[in-house]
């Protein structure tokens, strides 16, 4: 099936292409509303992934191909078998913006936008088959009923659960450790027989290879091409989505990092000719972002704003470098990761896909 076939027809197929504000700087961009975009996906890095995708359901038997459509984010509604698609992923000039905006670009490579299109396509098959009636998939993931939690502590070492999106996802619900699932289960050459040979999480990979085999080749019970959120309704500019977006991915609450700085830096007059600990601080800062946000899963733009209250802190305590850079830089890197992860627990992180 064609990548127009797989994609919602109407509107946006037919929207034409952004050749004006393609120029524009981003002062000019952002005051845009997202229903003006007039946006398509045809032509697009991300429609290539998601024939990708199709290529790769085609050829475990499956008849089932989800719809695709552009919004805010990437989702899959329940009781809908289709997923929706950031806006910003059709077009190079928003996927700057983005960046520019958010210090990162969700789904923007090609291994990352595959990663997310499984994992969104494993939900997208429940919807369409009604698995999350079937007895035997409650009772190898659980029920779908389970409320979200609004945050949930990861157990890294846990192999009852897949490896697939950051943060041990798969951990979060019953609903994600199917769509976790699936996605290792679809990826080609993951070799998950061998990569979980003793976890027993090998047992949820073994239920999935049965229940899709079974599915070969019968029509999904759930047609429906419903689009929740579609961008041609969204009139907010994008000024206002981004400001939305920084609010829910920052920090919304105080935090006091003396003691450690303290530990770290020194406000000692012996130090007063050493490097600030603020520009320190600033020099690392682009640097430690990603390799923070490598290893906790969180978003680079919250780091960001974790990092930007230890500069002022920091300034405030007039503190400054006591030890070797290299050992001091090791130990900070130490000290974020830390502090990111309490935030991650503390419940005001960002509620990932």
């Amino acid at each position: 099936m064609g990548i127009v076939e797989s994609l919602e027809p109407g509107r946006e197929l037919s929207a034409g292409t952004p050749t004006e504000w393609a120029e524009w700087p981003d002062e000019q961009l952002l005051e845009l509303r997202l229903c003006d975009l007039r946006l398509t996906m045809e032509g697009s890095q991300v429609a290539v992934h998601i024939r990708q995708l199709n290529d790769e359901l085609a050829a475990r038997g499956l008849l089932f191909r989800p719809h695709f459509w552009l919004s805010e984010e990437w989702f899959s509604p329940d009781g809908i078998p289709g997923i929706a698609v950031p806006f910003y992923l059709a077009h190079p000039r928003l996927a700057r913006l983005e960046l520019a905006q958010m210090l990162e670009v969700e789904g923007g490579t090609a291994e990352s936008c595959l990663r997310i299109l499984r994992h969104e396509a494993g939900h997208a098959l429940e919807n369409a088959y009604r698995l999350r009636r079937r007895r035997d998939r409650q009772s190898v993931f659980g029920r779908s009923t389970q409320p979200y939690p609004k945050f949930y502590t990861p157990k890294p070492y846990s192999k009852s659960y897949v490896l697939h999106l950051d943060m041990w996802y798969a951990q979060s619900h019953p609903d994600e450790d199917f769509a976790e699932t699936f996605a290792v289960w679809l990826t080609p050459q993951s070799q998950w027989r061998q990569r979980y040979a003793d976890w027993p999480a090998l047992k949820k990979l073994e239920y999935m290879d049965g229940l899709v085999t079974s599915l070969a080749g019968a029509r999904p019970s759930v047609r429906t091409r419903e689009r929740i959120d579609p961008i041609s309704g969204l009139r907010k500019t994008l000024r206002e989505y981004y400001a939305e977006k920084r609010k829910r991915f920052g920090i919304d609450h105080p935090t006091f990092y003396d003691r450690d700085l303290r530990r770290l830096f020194s406000d000692q007059p012996a130090f007063k000719s050493n490097p600030t600990a603020a520009g320190f601080i600033q020099r690392l800062r682009k640097q430690i972002r990603r390799y923070v946000a490598k290893w906790t899963g969180e978003y680079q733009y919250t780091i960001d704003r974790l990092l930007d209250d230890m500069m002022r802190r920091c300034r405030e305590l007039d503190l400054h470098v006591a030890g070797p850079e290299e050992q001091v830089r090791m130990e900070f890197s130490v000290l974020l990761t830390l502090q990111t992860m309490n935030y991650l627990h503390s419940g005001r992180h960002r509620v990932a896909l």
